[in-house]
Formats: C-alpha cells, sequence, structure tokens
C-alpha cells in the first residue's frame, strides 16, 4: 500500500471512531510507528486530522477532551519547566486560586515547604497534593465533580467564585490564541474558569506551546483577560511579541 492510500484509510478510521492510536495503526498496516507518525503528520499538515498524545482525531471535533492520564503524560518536560517559572508569580503569603489542570497541579507539586499561602481550588487532585502541606490554608470549591478532569463545576462552584478575592488565579486553558482566545472542550468547566478570572486580581496562563492555536468548543475569556502567559520555549518569538502588542506579557521557559 503507498502512502497516499493508507493515509487515506487512516482518515476513514479515524471520522469513523473518533481517533486513532499509532500503535494501533502500525500493527494493522503492518509497518512501524514512526511511518504512522509521519502519515499524521501530513494529514495534519493537510488540515484533516489534529495530533494528539499517541495519535489523532479528525479536524473539527472541538469537543475532543483526553483523559487525565493522557495529559498528565503530555509535554512532561515542558510543564515542569513552565511550573518552575511560576513559582516567581507567588504572592508572599498573598492568595491564589489554582485552576483545574494538569501544568497547574504541577505549580501545586513544586510549592516549597516554606511558602505560607491561601490556596483556593476547584480541583480534586490540586487539594490532595496540598491537604498536608505545613504552610497552605487550603479551600476546596465543591460541586459536581467531573470525572474526566476531576474538577468541581456547577452552581456551588459558580457561587464560591463569588465570594471570594485573590491576589492571583494560575489558569489553565486546553487552547489559546489571540484570534480565538482561551478555549476547553466542556461548557460547564468553561464557566467555572470564567468565575474565577473574575474572583482575582492578576492572571497568569499556563500552558504549553502545543496549546497555541488550538481551538476547542467552549469559549472562556480572551487574551486580553491575562496579564502574563507562561509557556515553553516552543512558542515562536514572533508568535510571542503578537501576543504581548495585544497586552499580555510572555515568559517563555
Amino acid at each position: 500500500m503507498y502512502a497516499p492510500e493508507r493515509q487515506q484509510e487512516i482518515l476513514r478510521l479515524a471520522r469513523e471512531g473518533g481517533r486513532v492510536d499509532v500503535v494501533s495503526l502500525a500493527e494493522e498496516f503492518q509497518v512501524t510507528a514512526e511511518t504512522i507518525r509521519r502519515d499524521l503528520k501530513a494529514l495534519d499538515r493537510a488540515g484533516l486530522v489534529r495530533r494528539v498524545h499517541g495519535g489523532a482525531i479528525p479536524a473539527g471535533r472541538l469537543d475532543f477532551e483526553p483523559d487525565l492520564a493522557e495529559r498528565e503524560a503530555t509535554a512532561a518536560d515542558e510543564k515542569d519547566r513552565i511550573a518552575r517559572a511560576a513559582l516567581a508569580e507567588l504572592p508572599p503569603g498573598g492568595t491564589l486560586i489554582l485552576d483545574a489542570g494538569t501544568t497547574v497541579a504541577r505549580l501545586a507539586a513544586a510549592l516549597p515547604l516554606e511558602a505560607e499561602l491561601t490556596v483556593v481550588t476547584h480541583s480534586l487532585p490540586i487539594a490532595a497534593r496540598l491537604a498536608d502541606h505545613p504552610g497552605i490554608q487550603l479551600h476546596l470549591v465543591g460541586g459536581r465533580v467531573r470525572h474526566r478532569t476531576r474538577a468541581a463545576v456547577d452552581a456551588w462552584a459558580l457561587r464560591a467564585y463569588t465570594e471570594i478575592r485573590a491576589d492571583v488565579l494560575f489558569l489553565a486553558a486546553n487552547g489559546f490564541s489571540a484570534a480565538h482566545g482561551l478555549t476547553t472542550p466542556d461548557l460547564a468547566e468553561a464557566a467555572v474558569k470564567r468565575a474565577a478570572v473574575a474572583a482575582a486580581r492578576r492572571v497568569v496562563l499556563l500552558a504549553d506551546s502545543a496549546k497555541h492555536g488550538q481551538e476547542h468548543f467552549a469559549r472562556f475569556g480572551g487574551l486580553d483577560d491575562v496579564d502574563l502567559l507562561i509557556t515553553d520555549s516552543g512558542l515562536d518569538a514572533d508568535e510571542a511579541a503578537a501576543i504581548e502588542r495585544e497586552g499580555t506579557e510572555v515568559v517563555r521557559a
């Protein structure tokens, strides 16, 4: 089978099944995983699929959302660098909101033992990480817990964020761009993120560069809502400069 024929078949499988993975495709077509990755890269460049960790999804699936384990394994080194850079933005003795997200969770794990902070979060994994921290006054926001992200959503969570004012929000997003703003696949999570943004004096977006230009179903703000974007060096310098011209400071860790 020639490469164009294989790629056409991969596209058909992606559209029928909602996603494809490299290992299964390599077995089905009796080729190497690297060959499949090249096929997916070609389809991605043609705008027919969007590559995700371990495979691809059809272009246009704006509601696709990888599970927590998959997101934690994606861009791990970049997320660690972003988390370390974010430590410089901690307000001494101040109040933080930590959004639900794997990069924000890495920041939570990196908080120094000597840090004395008040932390508010609607993320169960982040709350679990900080529950035994000696210097953290932890406030867990309640609500319906989404299994996909282990984050509290809906009315209880929204009401809680109207009752506080924090120094800094460390925000997560599935996609960000000047054109489409800040997006995530789920409307309920988008609503909580929007409420958290309104509850903070300063907003710091933690997002790896692979999320730049991605667009998802639910929009919860624009880059003009973000004071500082901390990303990795994969974001092109020209792209970073374009974001800064819109008023958002950019740090590439």
